[in-house]
């Protein structure tokens, strides 16, 4: 790892308190700082979903203690997204229209997720939850990231559940989703990771998401968080547009 890489470290643990709060991994953030690094393109999806995996996997060990997972709404969303972010791991994407992609889905992101909605819970049939979890499942191992930046404003927009229990769901999401693409892009091969460097962000990531997860079971109220995540979101998703239009 070179000297002009070393403020990744700082950057991405960050990332990882913001993100984690919210029951989010930060993949899609990990990925527009990344770009913005000489890193080969090969590996940027590799590292994001690697610190993703490392981030929600605290994450969902601190709720499933604190019993804040739905179980019964969370399968139909879980079984169709694992191999659909395979299948979509196993695609590779020209760079440009990669970047484009991802701009354009963290632009929608974000301001979905700044939209107010009802807080009463909305039942939905099990069949739509594993339509949005497949659908989100492809989308999500296509671009390298968990799925949670995609599948958190779906939930709050259809009033799903309550906010932690959300947030829960989110990062059980983001754990299958990210090993899912990870083991796809593997398939696909080409892939080249620098080891120090995956090594230090994960260690960088492993901290902060354990501090972001504990603020969002015993302290935090995750609105605010998700209103600041939406905003950064937003950020990165326009630089990201202007830089690869």
């Amino acid at each position: 790892m070179t000297a002009d890489l070393l403020p990744l470290i700082p950057i991405f643990f960050i990332i990882a308190i913001l993100y984690s709060s919210a029951g989010f991994g930060g993949g899609s953030s990990y990925l527009a700082v990344l770009a913005l690094f000489p890193i080969e393109y090969s590996s940027l999806r590799v590292i994001a979903l690697t610190c993703n995996i490392i981030v929600v996997a605290g994450a969902v060990f601190l709720f499933y203690k604190n019993d804040l997972i739905p179980y019964e709404k969370v399968w139909p969303l879980v079984i169709l997204s694992i191999p659909m972010a395979f299948l979509g791991g196993y695609i590779h994407l020209d760079e440009k229209i990669f970047f484009v992609i991802l701009g354009i889905i963290l632009i929608f992101a974000a301001l979905s997720m700044l939209i107010k909605v009802k807080k009463e819970v909305k039942r939905l049939p099990p069949y739509t939850n594993g339509i949005i979890g497949g659908g989100i499942g492809f989308l999500s191992g296509m671009v390298g990231i968990g799925g949670g930046i995609f599948l958190s404003p779906v939930l709050y927009l259809s009033r799903w559940n309550v906010p932690k229990a959300i947030a829960a769901t989110t990062s059980l999401y983001i754990l299958v989703n990210s090993v899912a693409g990870l083991a796809g892009q593997f398939s696909s091969g080409n892939i080249t990771v620098d080891i120090t460097l995956l090594t230090s962000l994960g260690l960088s990531v492993f901290l902060g998401g354990q501090i972001g997860s504990r603020l969002t079971v015993f302290r935090l109220e995750p609105s605010l968080v998700k209103k600041i995540s939406a905003m950064l979101i937003l950020f990165v998703g326009i630089r990201i547009l202007y830089q690869n239009m």
